[in-house]
C-alpha cells in the first residue's frame, strides 16, 4: 500500500468517517501488519481504553445428531452412528450442575439439527437449567436452529423466541454464519438457513430487547471480499438494530481424522490450509477498522491458540472468550498447542501478560468484577508466560 493510501485512510479512521468496501479490500491487500494492527489497536483503545473483557463459561451441547452435513463440521452425526447421542432432559441439567461451583456466569449452548426431537424438548431444556442455575446466564441456539424449530413446529420465530425467553433465554449465538456470500456459502453450507433468514431471526432478537453476537468463520475457501461482504451485511443490520454486542471471527480448522471412528468427516481440508497467524491477525485488525458500530470484538483462544489470541488483543479485539472446558463444534486445535480449558486465573494471567487490564462480564457486557493491571515490574523483566 502506498504513502499516500495509508494516510488517507489513517484520515478517515481517526475522523471517525466510515470505510466502505473499497477501504476494506485495500486494508486486507496491505502487507504492513504493523502499521495495520497499530492502527486497529488505536480503535480498540478509543472504544475499550486499556480494558480486556473475559467471562466464565461453560459449553453445553445437548445433541450431535444433525440432519446438515456442513463441508467444514466433524460435530454431526447422523442417527444410529456409534457416537451419535442426545441428552435427557434430566442428563443436561446434571452435567450443568456440575459446574455450579466453578463461579460460572453463562452457559453456552448449541446443538445440531435433530430430525425427530419435539420441539418442546428446547424450551422444557431450558427451564430446567434456568431453574436449577439461576444465577447463570443461558446464551442458547443458532439463528439456524430457531429456523429449524420454526420447520418442526409450524410456529413463527417470533413465537419461538418468546416462549424460549419465558424459559430463560437471554442471548442467541451467533453461529450459524459462517460467509453469508452464496459464491461461497453453496459449497460449505448444507442447510437451508441463509443471510435472509439469519439477518431476519436476529433482527427479532433485537426487536425484543436480546443483545446477541455475530461471527463470521474465515480462513477456508473464501477470499478477502467475501470477508469484506460479511462485515458490511452485519455492519448495514446494525444500524437497523444496534443490537450486536459482538463481533467474533472464528477460525476455520482443520479436523484431522475423528478417532472415534476413523472418518474425516471435514471435507474442506482437502483444498483448504487454514489461514495462518498473520491472516488471522489481519483479520482481527481489518474486522475492527471496517465495525464501526459494534463495541467489542472478541477472539476466541480454542481455534486461535493462546498466543495468538493475546496479539490479537493488540489488533482490534477487546474480548477474550471464557474458561471452555469442552469444544466440540470444531477442532479443538490441540496440534498448534491449544487447551480444552483456561480457568479464570488463566485469563487473568493471559490478558495481563499481553499488557491490558482484565474485566469480568456476564452475557450482556455488563461488568462483574475489574481486576488490577500488568505489574509494571513485571514488564521491566519479561517472565514465561504460564498456560
Amino acid at each position: 500500500m502506498d504513502v499516500g493510501l495509508k494516510r488517507e485512510l489513517e484520515a478517515k479512521v481517526r475522523s471517525g468517517e466510515r470505510l466502505t468496501r473499497e477501504d476494506g479490500l485495500a486494508l486486507y491487500e496491505c502487507d504492513d501488519l504493523a502499521w495495520l494492527g497499530g492502527l486497529a489497536n488505536e480503535v480498540r483503545t478509543r472504544k475499550n481504553g486499556d480494558v480486556v473483557h473475559f467471562n466464565v463459561n461453560r459449553h453445553l451441547n445437548m445433541t450431535n445428531v444433525c440432519t446438515a452435513s456442513c463441508a467444514y463440521c466433524s460435530f454431526q452425526r447422523k442417527p444410529g452412528e456409534k457416537d451419535a447421542y442426545t441428552m435427557r432432559i434430566e442428563e443436561a441439567v446434571r452435567l450443568a450442575k456440575a459446574m455450579e461451583n466453578e463461579n460460572l456466569t453463562e452457559l453456552h449452548i448449541v446443538n445440531g439439527l435433530h430430525p425427530t426431537l419435539p420441539w418442546r424438548y428446547y424450551p422444557h431444556s431450558l427451564k430446567a437449567l434456568k431453574e436449577a442455575l439461576p444465577e447463570v446466564s443461558l446464551k442458547a441456539f443458532t439463528a439456524t436452529e430457531i429456523h429449524h424449530f420454526e420447520t418442526i413446529s409450524g410456529r413463527s420465530a417470533s413465537e419461538i423466541l418468546d416462549e424460549l425467553i419465558d424459559a430463560g433465554l437471554e442471548s442467541l449465538t451467533g453461529g450459524g454464519a459462517e460467509i453469508f456470500d452464496w459464491e461461497v456459502r453453496q459449497h460449505i453450507v448444507d442447510h437451508t438457513t441463509h443471510w435472509e433468514d439469519w439477518s431476519r431471526i436476529h433482527r427479532l432478537a433485537h426487536e425484543k430487547g436480546l443483545k446477541t453476537p455475530c461471527t463470521m468463520l474465515y480462513g477456508h475457501i473464501e477470499e478477502p471480499r467475501h470477508r469484506v461482504d460479511h462485515v458490511l451485511r452485519l455492519r448495514e443490520l446494525q444500524d437497523e438494530t444496534g443490537g450486536f454486542q459482538v463481533f467474533i471471527p472464528l477460525r476455520y480448522q482443520h479436523d484431522f481424522v475423528d478417532m472415534q471412528d476413523g472418518k474425516i468427516r471435514n471435507r474442506l481440508q482437502a483444498r483448504t490450509t487454514m489461514a495462518t497467524g498473520a491472516e488471522a491477525l489481519k483479520t482481527f485488525a481489518v474486522s475492527r477498522l471496517l465495525f464501526d458500530n459494534v463495541p467489542h470484538v472478541k477472539v476466541f483462544w480454542v481455534m486461535h491458540g493462546v498466543q495468538t489470541a493475546q496479539l490479537a488483543l493488540q489488533h482490534g479485539a477487546d474480548d477474550m472468550d471464557g474458561s471452555v472446558v469442552e469444544y466440540k463444534i470444531t477442532h479443538d486445535a490441540d496440534n498448534y498447542g491449544t487447551p480444552n480449558k483456561l480457568t479464570r486465573e488463566d485469563l487473568l494471567e493471559l490478558i495481563r501478560d499481553a499488557g491490558f487490564r482484565p474485566v469480568e462480564r456476564n452475557t450482556r457486557y455488563e461488568v462483574i468484577r475489574e481486576y488490577p493491571g500488568p505489574d509494571p515490574e513485571r514488564r521491566e523483566s519479561p517472565q514465561p508466560m504460564r498456560v
